[in-house]
């Protein structure tokens, strides 16, 4: 560990090489997160009765880590590119100081939120009673990666990606092993218990997420003589107040934060509506586990491909604000158009792929619980429009427009998808997907074209 935190970047990275960095880690993260999916999933004793526990859960949490931490990385590494563009790195790192003081508070708040609340979401909000202790597992992990994010921010501004795509990794290496390492002890000791196991599960997350914070702080510590002989060297600094750095940080990171704050509102929708609604025609067993197969096996199988693409999203943030910075609209230009078509090219042959063998991929992946093809069928043609949102989004937001992104998902957001329920086929039909992807990917495009170039 000691000769990996000391192998110090002496220059930053490229365009490219920050892509295909943050694409190989993130391929490598989903084919991880796929393993222990695939071990729960066909788990005996957690199947997709276990994930429609554990996904409900997730998906609060994920909407309280939405606010403490989504939109931050991305906010930091703009604020970051475009100091060190200019050569102020000392003004690059107190935007790392102040921040992470300002998004430990808020992330510390929204763990205690998570906590004190796991009953009363439990039982009232999503209607799943099991999920209490499964919420309380994942509490603390709200504030790790809230801090973990700012520093991820601060590294991807400094054109040094590999060391957030490395703590990325790292943590999923963790997840997994623990996943399966808890699982089992948890279905030994408890007799098989679903309930217990999912919390199990989700207490790993907690944990890989401490220990993927660790490996940042002491990669930053290993790099502190290298980050104050650059700031030694600082010229252009401009001193600015503590609240005037932290409205800076907002001011970027909050409707960042927006964008993704209605995407998982759009998940929590499903997860308080789905087996609510399904309870009406289901047993309460049966409607959890239609749940489970939508957001434990379908969303997983469907997110695998805006996994490759987010490489793009991330990277392009940085890079343009610094080549804005610079006054490189030429450079920030070809970068935004060469990442859109390699967007297309990853996204139509995954649609088309996922559609066609859908029940193929089950039977595959999933065995011991092969249901969910005409969902899958459906869900696989939001892919092409979601990654052209991930590269537009990032775009956007790298020439500063970061409320285009927001206003964007808040068309998609108001045209929110309608849920039916068949009684016959005890199947989902969601009308309005496709007008809904395609509402927000438009509007980008066309205030891209317009304004950007």
């Amino acid at each position: 560990m000691n000769e990996v935190l000391q192998s110090k970047p002496k220059k930053k990275e490229s365009f490219m090489q920050g892509v295909v960095t943050i694409m190989f880690s993130q391929v490598l993260i989903k084919v991880l997160g796929l393993v222990y999916t695939l071990y729960l999933t066909n788990r005996n004793g957690y199947g997709d009765a276990g994930n429609g526990i554990s996904s409900g859960a997730y998906q609060i949490y994920a909407l309280l880590l939405t606010v403490s931490s989504i939109g931050v990385p991305n906010a930091i590494s703009k604020l970051v590119s475009e100091r060190v563009a200019i050569g102020d790195h000392r003004g690059a790192h107190r935007i790392l100081k102040i921040g992470f003081a300002t998004f430990a508070i808020i992330g510390l708040v929204g763990s205690l939120l998570l906590f004190f609340g796991a009953k009363l979401i439990a039982t009232e909000w999503l209607q799943i009673p099991e999920a209490e202790m499964t919420l309380v597992a994942l509490s603390p992990a709200i504030f790790f990666v809230a801090v973990a994010s700012v520093m991820r921010g601060y590294f991807n501004g400094r054109q040094h990606m590999k060391v957030s795509a490395r703590s990325q990794t790292l943590e999923q290496v963790f997840k997994t092993v623990l996943t399966i390492i808890i699982v089992e002890i948890v279905a030994i000791a408890s007799g098989v218990s679903t309930e217990l196991m999912a919390a199990g599960a989700n207490a790993a997350t907690t944990a890989a997420t401490f220990l993927g914070f660790g490996y940042l702080y002491l990669f930053y510590k290993s790099q502190s003589n290298e980050i104050a002989e650059e700031i030694k060297q600082t010229v252009n600094y401009k001193n600015e107040r503590i609240i005037v750095v932290i409205r800076n940080i907002l001011f970027v990171s909050i409707p960042m934060a927006l964008s993704a704050i209605m995407s998982s509102l759009n998940k929590n929708i499903d997860s308080v509506t789905v087996v609510r609604g399904l309870k009406h025609f289901l047993t309460e067993g049966e409607a959890k586990i239609q749940y489970g197969i939508l957001a434990g096996k379908v969303d997983t199988l469907t997110s695998l491909p805006l996994s490759i693409n987010i490489a793009f999203a991330t990277a392009l943030v940085p890079a343009i604000a610094a080549a804005r910075a610079k006054k490189d609209t030429e450079t920030a230009t070809k970068r935004t158009s060469f990442s859109l078509l390699v967007s297309m090219l990853i996204g139509l042959p995954c649609t088309i792929g996922m559609c066609i063998y859908s029940q193929q991929i089950l039977n595959l992946l999933f065995p011991n619980a092969t249901a969910g093809k005409l969902i899958l069928q459906i869900s696989s043609f939001t892919i092409i429009f979601t990654i052209l949102d991930q590269t537009i989004n990032g775009a956007l937001q790298g020439f500063g427009k970061v409320m285009v992104p927001a206003t964007a998902l808040a068309c998609r957001s108001s045209n929110k998808t309608y849920i039916k329920f068949n009684t016959n086929t005890n199947s989902m039909d969601r009308s309005k997907w496709s007008s809904n992807r395609f509402c927000s990917m438009s509007y980008g495009s066309i205030y891209y074209s317009n304004k950007c170039t």
